[in-house]
């Protein structure tokens, strides 16, 4: 099943869960706006929001620092009354490891060079989460479609 290729606004339930200003949040993906309506619904989450934090990264493929929007920020609270930060991206299962170049063949494809320039980029976008993640004491998590089954 494909993901990608709708993009929407997403109107929350719960307007007060939301930080920031819940007339902007706008989905790019199946996955990002099924995880938006987990967010709202979920009694374990206190306060969300979307492509709100942006972290610096070096581009492995032009050796630039680049912005990345993660796509969420959710606090919880946990069982002994503390609020766990935890910053989340969403992407197909497909896309959380390196492309497989096919075998037999001695050139790579457009295809996979295509794969393997994102794939790099996404990984020094997922270093640099976790660094800034482990800065603040906060957790850095992909979630895929396997992981928001109903």
């Amino acid at each position: 099943m494909s993901y990608r290729g709708y993009k929407g606004k997403f109107k929350p339930k719960n307007f007060g869960k939301y930080w920031g200003d819940p007339t902007k949040i706008t989905y790019r993906s199946l996955l990002e706006r099924r995880f938006m309506c987990f967010c709202d619904d979920s009694p374990a989450i206190i306060k969300w929001n979307s492509e709100e934090v942006i972290i610096p990264y070096l581009s492995p493929i032009d050796n630039r620092y680049h912005r990345y929007y993660v796509d969420f920020l959710i606090k919880t609270k946990t069982k002994t009354g503390q609020i766990k930060t935890t910053l989340i991206e969403v992407k197909p299962h497909s896309q959380t490891s390196p492309p497989v170049k096919k075998s037999g063949s001695k050139k790579p494809t457009r295809t996979y060079i295509k794969e393997a320039m994102t794939w790099g980029v996404n990984e020094a976008k997922w270093k640099a989460a976790t660094e800034f993640c482990l800065d603040r004491k906060w957790q850095f998590k992909i979630i895929t479609e396997k992981d928001l089954t109903p």
